[in-house]
């Protein structure tokens, strides 16, 4: 493989000074994959917002070791109205990026249907090589969109030469568009290892002897942290002990506050905001169990991270969740928008002694290093290559 140059074409990509850290599972991704290709090129369309717009003002390319990172601007609205995208300029950017810019490559991989998978599905029929597609999207979307047989999805889709879903349950119904769709889950990046929980803590400033629960993610509905606000109110009834912290930034911030205050809960549970990547670890380590309240998920990055730091993962049974969490030596599972669940499961949680060293061991199957060999065994199959041999990666 390391004769061969692979394009990337994704959503959003890191900039390269983490000012906008949108895609970072896939930058991770990258930092294993490229030891395998001789170049690597990520492809990333921006809107062009003339600065007025975050991403607009702090995306611009960049280069580091054998990978090239472009953010060309172009304008969409991404609104569906009668099976018609109304306007929607990244296919054209990215094939006058590849042109202009003279891009060579043998390969293409897109992460998620829309629009990346589309434009990789048409940039095979011009450039003729092999396209993999990674279904990134919760599931509660992909079964949406599938009713919908949206045509612009199932090109996407059936485009692909090797389809490839981050969970096992919905590997049967994109095999209706693609029958050469495999499962490949997520992972994490070496920096989420266990840390001395007291450190952590010292390093963020907080409490040494509280139990700490942690939660991360989009402040967005689907994400379930009304569930998980309302879940504290039953958990801090029985402990005193106890402080949530809630990280991330979004559109519900505003009402999760508001309900946080309503509840009286402003001493116990904390809406962080925006959590910077070099901190997550920390607060991974800091935590005594992480949990993720969502009512729909693809396969949460999130969850390996936790497991990768030996901290129990508490979640909700949601797509690809249950395939992880196969014992409650790893975690415990919960009913989707049930606080009632969740603050028992919580409870049981923080009244246990977990095997921090079984969470590790059993979290190294998830790490990027092994999840990209999987990735690399489909890539050489979409390029007509035997499958390598495991040592061969090594």
């Amino acid at each position: 493989m390391k004769d061969h140059d692979l394009l990337i074409i994704a959503p959003s990509f890191p900039s390269e000074d983490d000012s906008f850290i949108g895609g970072v599972f896939i930058k991770n991704q990258v930092a294993e994959l490229k030891r395998f290709f001789n170049k690597i090129t990520v492809i990333s369309p921006v809107f062009r917002s003339f600065g007025y717009v975050k991403k607009d003002k702090a995306c611009k390319d960049y280069s580091y070791d054998n990978v090239e990172v472009n953010f060309p601007r172009c304008f969409y609205i991404p609104i569906s109205w009668l099976n018609k995208v109304v306007i929607d300029g990244r296919t054209r950017v990215v094939k006058r990026t590849i042109d202009k810019q003279n891009i060579h490559f043998n390969l293409i991989h897109a992460h998620f249907t829309w629009p990346s998978g589309y434009i990789a599905a048409k940039l095979r029929q011009q450039y003729h090589v092999p396209v993999l597609t990674t279904v990134h999207e919760n599931t509660d979307w992909l079964d949406r969109e599938i009713k919908m047989n949206h045509p612009y999805l199932k090109m996407a889709w059936s485009g692909a030469n090797i389809l490839i879903r981050v969970n096992k349950k919905d590997v049967k119904a994109l095999k209706h568009f693609n029958e050469s769709t495999v499962a490949i889950p997520n992972g994490f990046s070496p920096s989420f290892h266990p840390m001395d929980t007291t450190m952590a803590r010292e390093k963020l400033a907080l409490p040494i002897g509280a139990k700490i629960i942690f939660s991360l993610g989009l402040l967005r509905e689907r994400k379930g942290f009304d569930y998980l606000i309302n879940a504290m109110t039953s958990v801090c009834e029985h402990r005193n002990d106890i402080l949530c912290y809630i990280g991330g930034s979004g559109v519900e911030y505003d009402r999760l506050k508001e309900q946080i205050n309503q509840l009286h809960l402003e001493s116990s549970v904390k809406l962080l905001g925006r959590v910077p990547g070099d901190q997550l670890p920390l607060w991974m380590n800091a935590c005594d169990v992480f949990t993720l309240p969502s009512l729909s998920e693809g396969n949460p990055t999130v969850m390996f991270e936790a497991l990768g730091c030996g901290k129990p993962f508490i979640g909700t049974r949601v797509g690809g969740v249950p395939e992880v969490i196969t014992s409650d030596e790893y975690g415990l599972l919960v009913e989707p928008g049930s606080s009632s669940d969740l603050a028992e499961k919580l409870l049981s949680a923080l009244g246990r002694q977990w095997d921090r060293e079984a969470i590790v061991q059993y979290a190294q199957q998830y790490t990027w290093e092994n999840v990209s060999r999987e990735l690399v065994q489909q890539y050489r199959q979409a390029l007509g290559s035997p499958p390598s041999d495991v040592n061969d990666f090594h």
